[in-house]
């Protein structure tokens, strides 16, 4: 399994997905960089995030409830301290 987490946010990131969803392949991308100054930059600079995610849990699903599962792992996270999060989720051999 492949994960870019560097900072704190992405660590609990990628460890709540591992738990969750034991993926086969998982990156976590941090964009905040690219919308410093903009709404939602909290100075962190851990505020905007893409998720690449791979898992045998995706299987048969819709786009929308793979979207829900990182949501459930991720949520309290996304109350407070992620602004954004885009997410590419795919069952393996998709």
């Amino acid at each position: 399994m492949q994960t870019t987490a560097t900072g704190p946010i992405a660590s609990e990131i990628t460890a709540r997905l591992t738990q969750a969803l034991d993926p086969t392949h998982l990156e976590v991308i941090n964009d905040s960089g690219r919308h410093a100054g903009h709404s939602g930059d909290n100075g962190t600079g851990e505020s905007h995030f893409t998720v690449v995610v791979e898992s045998r849990a995706f299987a048969g699903r819709s786009r929308v409830d793979r979207q829900r599962l990182v949501n459930q792992a991720l949520s309290d996270l996304l109350i407070d301290r992620v602004h954004a999060l885009a997410i590419r989720a795919r069952a393996p051999g998709e």
